[in-house]
């Protein structure tokens, strides 16, 4: 198994360079490619902040990888549901660290976050809560 980094998925999906898409294009026809969660979160960030695309686009990406079954994610249930609240709203690091923290059992989240990322997740019932602290 061969891991990839960051740019080696963003080379592949967005097929924006002559010469490293057609090299990202043949590490990924391997037989077995891991993804860290890191990529992921990075991968959302090169996405939003640098290429300016919209959530839709990078939830297509993410189902994307999910779909194939030579990519072998790190903590691949915690990615499909991090996912899921991606796709409802929740912002995608936000439901990373809360996928995380259920799968650890916890009772709660706490955050400063009280405008976007606790109010989402109440509204959506997310568990484990998300409480905010002041």
């Amino acid at each position: 198994m061969i891991a990839v980094d960051t740019n080696v998925l963003a080379r592949w999906l967005l097929k924006d360079d002559p010469a490293q898409s057609p090299a990202a294009l043949g590490a990924m026809e391997g037989p077995a490619i891991f993804v860290a969660k890191t990529v992921l979160l990075e991968l959302e960030w090169v996405f939003r902040g640098v290429y300016k695309l919209d959530a839709k686009q990078f939830g297509d990406a993410v189902d994307q990888l999910l779909a194939m079954p030579t990519v072998v994610i790190e903590d691949r249930s915690g990615v499909e549901l991090a996912a899921g609240w991606f796709a409802r709203g929740v912002d995608f690091a936000d439901a990373l660290h809360l996928a995380a923290a259920q799968a650890a059992a916890c009772s709660k989240m706490l955050t400063f976050d009280a405008r976007r990322f606790a109010r989402r997740a109440e509204r959506l019932e997310l568990k484990p809560a998300v409480a905010t602290i002041s």
